[in-house]
C-alpha cells in the first residue's frame, strides 16, 4: 500500500504518518524503516531533526539517512550494514536467510520523511531529470515494501511570488505530488492535527 500524508508546517502530519507506519507494522509484523531525507544546514534544521528523533523514539524504527538516489537504495544491503561487525561466514549466511525470510513472510514498512526535502536535494544536485529519478526511486521502494508512507508538504497556497529558481522547485514538487496522488492507495491531509481523508483507505489496528 502507498500512503501519502500532506499538510502545512506544524500541522501534525509527521506524527500522523508515524502512527500510520506503526499500525502497518503491527498488522504485518515486518521491519519498520524510517527514511530521513533532510540535510542539516543550520541550527534550525538540527533542532527539527532532533524533534523528529524524539517523536519516533521507542517506536521501533530502523533509520536510514539518504538524501538523493532512492532508485539505487537496497533495503537488504542496509540490513547487512546494520548487522554487528565480526560475523563469521556461517553467521552472515544465517543473517541473510533470516532477512530473506522476514522479507518474504513479513511485509516491510517504510516511512519517507519527507518528499519536499528529497525533491529539494535532487533539484539542486541535478535539476535535469530530477522528476524521473524521484518517481523511479519511489517505484523501486514500492517493490521492496509492503507499505510505503510518504510525507510531503503543502507549500502551494501561500500566495507568495518567489525567485525563478524557487518557483521551478515548487512546480517540480507539485508535479511529483500530483503523480504520487494518482499512484496512492490513500491520501490524507492533516490540518491542525486532524487527519482529513482525501482518498480513503482505513488502516486497521
Amino acid at each position: 500500500m502507498l500512503y501519502i500524508v500532506t499538510g502545512g508546517s506544524g500541522s501534525g502530519k509527521s506524527e500522523y504518518a508515524e502512527q500510520t507506519a506503526v499500525q502497518c507494522r503491527n498488522r504485518t509484523g515486518g521491519t519498520l524503516w524510517y527514511l530521513a531525507t533532510m540535510r542539516i544546514w543550520d541550527d534550525e534544521g538540527r533542532k527539527r531533526v532532533e524533534r523528529h528523533r524524539r517523536m519516533r523514539a521507542a517506536k521501533g524504527f530502523e533509520t536510514i539517512e539518504r538524501y538523493t538516489g532512492l532508485e539505487t537504495l537496497e533495503l537488504r544491503e542496509t540490513f547487512e550494514e546494520l548487522n554487528p561487525a565480526g560475523l563469521d561466514a556461517e553467521q552472515e549466511t544465517d543473517s541473510l536467510k533470516y532477512w530473506e525470510s522476514r522479507r518474504v513472510a513479513q511485509k516491510q514498512v517504510l516511512l519517507l520523511e519527507c518528499m519536499s526535502n528529497l525533491v529539494l536535494n535532487e533539484f539542486y544536485d541535478q535539476e535535469n531529470g530530477a522528476e524521473e529519478r524521484i518517481l523511479q526511486g519511489i517505484k523501486h521502494l514500492q517493490k521492496q515494501c509492503g507499505d510505503l508512507i510518504i510525507v510531503t508538504n503543502e507549500i502551494f497556497s501561500d500566495g507568495v511570488t518567489y525567485e525563478p529558481e524557487s518557483e521551478r522547485y515548487i512546480e517540480l514538487l507539485g508535479r511529483i505530488d500530483r503523480e504520487l496522488g494518482q499512484m496512492a492507495d490513500s491520501v490524507t491531509e492533516v490540518v491542525y492535527g486532524i487527519p482529513l481523508a482525501v482518498s480513503a483507505f482505513v488502516v486497521e489496528n
